[in-house]
């Protein structure tokens, strides 16, 4: 690496005969390369390491408030001092200081002197660099700033305090200060260059400190962002010093000349010039460093996803270490609120208890909220079999690099409030590498999941929440094991559909009607099925009732389908548009549990059934058809309409039959001529897409297409 060569940020300047160059501030302006190899050439570390980070803390600290300057405005707020938080921290600092104090005073006096013997710039900063030959580079810069922050803070408290303080006033006259004062009109623009060129110098420092202190662990030498800035430190270092050379001078001119004093025009150059130098050096640096954050980040990121993949494979006693890993490692705040009492609450009230994680955005339909309000009151109510076997978390995920704003705040704030179950108290709690995890390990797609973790912390079951819909706290402990035996226990039946829904279906179920469950969102095809339906149940002289069910998605366009409806006596439907909800996310999460468990399509009748109805419902009308629990029919509109309407060509085999065998009968012949397409849809940003799927009526593979859709109706999302 080749320290003497860097980037050349200012061209050559010629001094007019007329201008002042009496300290020789410009004379070695025009020649970097020169400059730098004398620099270098005393560069001569012995290998000490002095941690520079609370000197420069101590420093920024005298500097800034000294840059309250004539008219008591702040220059920026002060920083307090770092890594002091403990008394062992504070005696490390204080020998630090000890062993450096005397160097420091050195400087001091060198800049005092140099300044005051009007000597070359260039050569003063030369002979500090080779009193600081055995230090690195950052230690180097943070040490001069020390000795002038000593000058500078003196001047400005002085100044500050001479006129209440009797030492401070007699000490002020023998440097003037009061004549000085006196001046601060005249003299503001000159302090105000002085701070600006002080803010620049401070902020280098900064950036020099900051790559002394990279984690070697994620970022190596090689890396070119750390390269290419550290390669520059010699030459931010030297043209920072070189800086304070000057400051110091303007600072010595002011109080040896009082109110004689006048800037001149080279001088005036000498300021601006440096200040323009740094701040291309600033900004060629902060560059590096951005870039260099973004790849440690990236490491840690990649490092804490590690640790967290390796957590889930090892065996645990309890699941403290998960929960720290998922929601917040520390202990200096409590991370989680409670539901009821909405107080915060450690991850200790979670110990060796079944916990289930809803994981979701901040979109989560209020819909969802209220059914799980419901299935998680329900199982803590007489019941002793679910009290306090499982908790619920809410883990909110929020993509990172999204602004959050006030509108999400309140968002968030919204929805915790109404949640029963803990919840994680912020979004920012959650690590990047915890969103990584959930959404490549448990497949999150921004649609809620449920993931299940036994009181040893060990996912039992990745998305619990199809179980959930479908049966409820009835599914605890919510399990692989328990979704099969569910399963086991299942048949096509109408309470499988309607469970939980609607209890008059049920009654009717019990009474042993005939029940049309019917959707769509044409209300002319409605208005005729239903119409036809019922002369064709009067002329059979059978018991008939028909719900609408409305449909999967076009929220709107249902809720006015059940006004027309319900005006107009066309039949029954769902009580209002959240049990609809429930309806279409309870079929979807079957067929979803279907896929999650492995099934084969054409061994599972159920799983042929509940494809049907999805497929109809994207194509229109639909009716299945049950007497009692049975289920005569899952018809599509397009054949079940005619079915009613041809009642005359089977009545009479519904005499001999019945109604429903004979109904079944020509439903089939109709269907077997007409068998419409079938299309199922799977949202990219739902849950995982199946690689393949079959199709419910041929039981061959269907075919993949790719549609872009922009639904702009109110409607609550869908799995599909």
């Amino acid at each position: 690496m080749d320290l003497t060569r860097g980037p050349t940020y200012l061209p050559n300047v010629n001094v007019t005969s007329h201008q002042r160059v009496d300290r020789g501030a410009l004379v070695t302006f025009s020649d970097d390369n020169v400059m730098m190899k004398q620099v270098v050439a005393t560069h001569s570390p012995d290998g000490r390491d002095v941690d520079v980070r609370p000197l420069l803390s101590l420093v920024e600290d005298i500097l800034r408030l000294a840059g309250l300057g004539v008219d008591g405005v702040v220059m920026a707020t002060p920083k307090q001092l770092e890594n002091m938080d403990n008394k062992a921290q504070q005696v490390a600092f204080m020998a630090t200081l000890e062993s450096i104090s005397f160097i420091i005073g050195q400087i001091s006096y060198e800049l005092s002197i140099k300044a005051l013997s009007g000597g070359d710039a260039h050569t003063t900063t030369r002979e500090i660099f080779s009193m600081l030959s055995n230090f690195p580079w950052d230690a180097k810069l943070v040490l001069v700033l020390a000795a002038f922050a000593l000058n500078y803070g003196e001047f400005w408290l002085l100044a500050q305090i001479y006129t209440s303080n009797q030492l401070a006033r007699s000490m002020a006259m023998l440097k003037q200060l009061p004549m000085v004062m006196e001046q601060s009109i005249h003299l503001k623009p000159r302090f105000e260059s002085l701070n600006s060129l002080i803010r620049i110098m401070l902020d280098v420092a900064e950036c020099i400190v900051d790559f002394k202190e990279f984690p070697v662990a994620y970022i190596s030498q090689d890396f070119p962002a750390f390269s290419a800035g550290t390669s520059q430190i010699p030459v931010a270092v030297y043209w920072t010093i070189r800086s304070v050379v000057a400051c110091a001078t303007q600072i010595v001119s002011i109080t040896s000349m009082g109110h004689a004093y006048n800037i001149s025009t080279t001088e005036s150059w000498e300021m601006s010039t440096l200040a323009h130098k740094l701040k291309n050096i600033l900004e060629h640096l902060k560059k590096q460093i951005s870039i260099c954050y973004e790849h440690i980040e990236e490491r840690r990121q990649m490092e804490a996803y590690n640790i967290l993949v390796n957590l889930f494979n090892t065996v645990h006693i309890d699941n403290m270490k998960i929960l720290k890993a998922l929601i917040y490692a520390r202990d200096d705040v409590s991370p989680l609120i409670e539901g009821a009492s909405k107080r915060k609450v450690g991850l200790d009230v979670l110990r060796r208890k079944s916990v289930i994680l809803l994981i979701s955005g901040l979109n989560i339909a209020q819909e969802e909220l209220m059914v799980l309000e419901q299935i998680y009151g329900e199982s803590r109510q007489g019941s002793s079999r679910f009290d306090t076997l499982y908790e619920v978390v809410w883990i909110p995920i929020v993509d990172p690099s999204i602004q959050w704003t006030e509108a999400t705040e309140k968002r968030f704030e919204s929805l915790q409030s109404t949640m029963a179950w803990y919840s994680v108290s912020h979004p920012r709690l959650i690590d990047r590498a915890v969103i990584r995890f959930v959404r490549e390990k448990w497949n999150f797609r921004n649609k809620p999941i449920l993931v299940m973790l036994d009181p040893q912390g060990k996912v039992v079951c990745p998305n619990a929440i199809h179980m959930m819909w479908i049966w409820g706290s009835s599914a605890f402990p919510f399990t692989s094991t328990r979704e099969e035996a569910l399963w086991k226990d299942e048949a096509w039946r109408l309470e499988l559909l309607v469970d939980g829904i609607d209890n008059n279906i049920l009654n009717w179920i019990r009474e042993g009607k005939y029940i049309f469950l019917y959707g769509g969102d044409d209300i002319e095809w409605i208005r005729k099925f239903t119409t036809t339906a019922r002369q064709v149940a009067q002329a059979a002289k059978i018991p008939l009732e028909m719900v609408y069910v409305g449909k999967s998605n076009k929220r709107e366009q249902v809720r006015r389908v059940i006004s027309v409806i319900n005006s107009d006596g066309l039949s029954s439907s769902l009580p209002d548009l959240t049990m609809v909800w429930f309806f279409w996310t309870r079929l979807e999460s079957m067929l979803y549990s279907k896929l999650q468990l492995g099934r084969s399509d054409e061994f599972d009748p159920v799983m042929q059934e509940i494809k049907r109805i999805l497929s109809y419902d994207r194509e229109g009308g639909w009716a299945v058809l049950s007497k009692g629990s049975s289920v005569v029919v899952n018809g599509h509109g397009k054949t079940v309409l005619p079915t009613l309407l041809e009642y005359e060509l089977w009545k009479e085999k519904a005499v001999a039959k019945g109604y429903d065998e004979a109904f079944k009968e020509h439903y089939n012949n109709l269907h077997l001529a007409t068998r419409p397409c079938c299309r199922l849809e799977f949202s990219t940003i739902g849950r995982k897409i199946p690689d393949n799927i079959k199709c419910p009526e041929c039981l061959r593979i269907m075919e993949k297409f790719t549609t872009f859709v922009c639904c702009h109706d109110e409607g609550v999302p869908t799995l599909f």
